[in-house]
């Protein structure tokens, strides 16, 4: 009976725990779907889908006229009990992906993602204004200064 007490108690524990980790990605969905900024190099679109349970991917590309310039893409994934967000950039790092972690600071309408290791950015943001709109903001330092970029992007899809 004991014994019976004891593995029904661990695993209610790992089972909550699971339920715990998967509840994080699943409080983004405001995410997905297809994101625009009008930038000088033209419209940037940035395209979030759900890939499973644990994971969102998403593309962005610059449309300038009818040319389709991809730029990066992004696995937003839990593991750890933090949300990673794995960046591959098109001519950077050899298109190895870099892996910002989730801080602290992430909320359900604010993602904050840090790696220090990295050139620029270290830090990336996102921040839900509205269900069709938010703040991506890409900040760090070069060479000792301070530097950021701020995208205000409307959902269109």
């Amino acid at each position: 009976m004991k014994t019976k007490l004891i593995l029904s108690a661990i695993i209610l524990a790992i089972l909550s725990a699971w339920t715990l980790q998967h509840n994080e990605i699943q409080k983004l969905e405001w995410l997905i779907g297809t994101w625009e900024t009008k930038t000088p190099k033209g419209s940037l679109y940035e395209t979030w889908t759900r890939k499973s349970d644990t994971e969102f991917q998403a593309k962005s590309y610059y449309l300038n006229k009818k040319d389709t310039i991809m730029f990066e893409f992004v696995k937003l994934v839990e593991k750890d009990k933090k949300l990673h967000y794995m960046v591959t950039v098109k001519g950077q790092h050899d298109e190895i992906p870099v892996d910002f972690v989730s801080t602290s600071g992430s909320k359900p309408t604010s993602l904050i993602f840090e790696n220090q290791q990295n050139d620029f950015p270290q830090i990336i943001t996102y921040k839900k204004i509205s269900k069709n709109s938010l703040i991506a903001e890409i900040s760090g330092t070069i060479k000792g200064k301070k530097e950021n970029e701020i995208f205000a992007m409307k959902k269109i899809k």
